[in-house]
């Protein structure tokens, strides 16, 4: 029997869920500014960096993280009001991909500490296919939420690996654009 409540914890977990993801699409292109704007000539270069890193702390300590912890929290809830839930192979496959979100979103911490201290290991190419990660997570949490079906994985994982192919087209056809527009 579910609780009165789940409905609300349910409400509240996608709530969190969405403002976590909005987050994980922003951030890394704040990150693409800033990785970009170290290119620029001083002072312009310095008045970015710390712009871009103002707007990454913010978005990271006020939006994101706690609205992570929130989802998970909340996420934690609906399973204890409904332990049958794990049972669910679609419900434990979800699981595997929330684990997986939970190391891209520690990942991108330690980009964002690194960039916090103007250490730019990575390039904005990298960037803009790293911002897509959250994306393909994203596809596969809410379609195992929605279909609740973890049986048809080949269909799964082809419809995966086609997305992620058009994200990285997507990506080129971006970049041949961007120079396209530099010799004009």
């Amino acid at each position: 029997m579910i609780s009165a409540w789940y409905p609300y914890v349910k409400a509240l977990h996608l709530i969190f869920v969405i403002t976590w993801f909005a987050g994980l699409f922003y951030l890394p292109r704040l990150f693409i500014y800033q990785i970009e704007s170290a290119s620029r000539p001083s002072p312009e270069k310095e008045i970015l960096s710390r712009q871009m890193q103002l707007m990454a702390r913010r978005l990271w300590f006020i939006i994101t993280w706690p609205s992570a912890v929130l989802a998970i929290a909340f996420g934690s809830c609906l399973l204890i009001l409904s332990p049958a839930l794990l049972d669910q192979p679609w419900m434990q496959a979800k699981l595997c991909f929330v684990f997986i979100l939970i190391l891209y979103h520690m990942k991108t911490h330690q980009m964002f500490k690194q960039l916090q201290h103007n250490e730019v290991p990575y390039s904005s190419r990298f960037m803009r296919i790293w911002n897509e990660g959250a994306t393909l997570i994203l596809f596969a949490v809410i379609f195992l939420a929605i279909l609740k079906n973890a049986v048809d994985w080949i269909y799964g994982m082809a419809g995966l690996l086609l997305l992620a192919g058009i994200l990285m087209l997507g990506i080129r056809l971006y970049r041949r654009m961007r120079q396209g527009n530099q010799d004009l």
